[in-house]
């Protein structure tokens, strides 16, 4: 089957692809957007709060692989985040490195953002009949499963999720990298 546009004709995958495209986009931009404003913040510091918050005590390194940035890019963030109240860094672990907390005041923030990005998602499947949802978690699960190729992108990836929606033995970016 073809679709005919004012630029030419697309075939029934082509459709898909692009449709997808544009979800992704606008998708993107939805949850970007109600991140940002339910946190007050932009999208990098909501996901530096959201990645402290899932893994309170993270490092530094972790935070940038996370956001995509190099180390110094993260240590401004999280030094921005820190100066703001949100965040504070104690000792670490093994004693030479610090660990990354949220401050009650982040938590709060953290909170906020992930209330909004999941009442965005959630009236944006309610719509959908169970059926058409679980084939859409499928589905889902799949893409997702061949997007993800390595420990860094799967990190990147779930930057703005929330992690108790989605636990780590049940993620399918998760599972895509593990051995």
């Amino acid at each position: 089957m073809t679709v005919s546009y004012v630029c030419g004709t697309l075939s029934r995958m082509e459709r898909t692809a692009n449709l997808l495209g544009a979800l992704g986009l606008a998708l993107h931009d939805r949850v970007a957007t109600v991140v940002a404003e339910a946190s007050g913040r932009s999208v990098v510091d909501s996901a530096a709060v959201n990645a402290v918050g899932h893994s309170p005590g993270a490092s530094v390194g972790f935070v940038a692989t996370v956001l995509g940035l190099t180390h110094a890019g993260a240590v401004r963030v999280i030094d921005r985040l820190e100066r703001d109240g949100l965040l504070e860094r104690r000792d670490g672990v093994d004693g030479r490195t610090l660990g990354l907390h949220l401050t009650p005041a982040g938590s709060r923030i953290w909170r906020r953002q992930l209330t909004a990005r999941a009442r965005l998602l959630d009236e944006l499947v309610a719509g959908l009949p169970p059926r058409d949802r679980t084939a859409l978690d499928g589905l889902l699960d799949q893409l997702l499963d061949a997007l993800t190729t390595d420990v860094a992108g799967a990190e990147h990836t779930c930057r703005l999720c929330d992690e108790r929606s989605c636990p780590q033995q049940a993620c399918p970016v998760t599972l895509a990298v593990e051995p």
